[in-house]
């Protein structure tokens, strides 16, 4: 994740009083706001760290297969990781 976890919570607490302070949510716990607001953050930003594991993955497996047919390693993980995030329908 490109964000540290103290910097995603601040976020989320800012977006949460901008939220209220707008009127557009009305909470009589804005600290579970804040908590599920953080926790969905994190679950998005996060989600390029799975996108690029997964692609490690899948490239190990075909580590060999890449080495006969001279294949680069980072042109395989860019279209990799492009097809995963076409799958997982996710923003990158």
């Amino acid at each position: 994740m490109i964000f540290s976890k103290d910097y995603v919570t601040y976020l989320a607490r800012q977006t949460s009083k901008h939220l209220v302070a707008a009127k557009m949510i009305r909470t009589s716990k804005p600290a579970l706001v804040e908590e599920r607001l953080a926790a969905a953050l994190i679950e998005e930003l996060s989600l390029e760290d799975r996108i690029n594991e997964e692609v490690r993955v899948i490239l190990e497996a075909f580590q060999d297969d890449m080495l006969k047919t001279g294949a680069s390693y980072p042109e395989m993980f860019k279209k990799v990781k492009q097809e995963l995030a076409r799958k997982y329908k996710a923003v990158l």
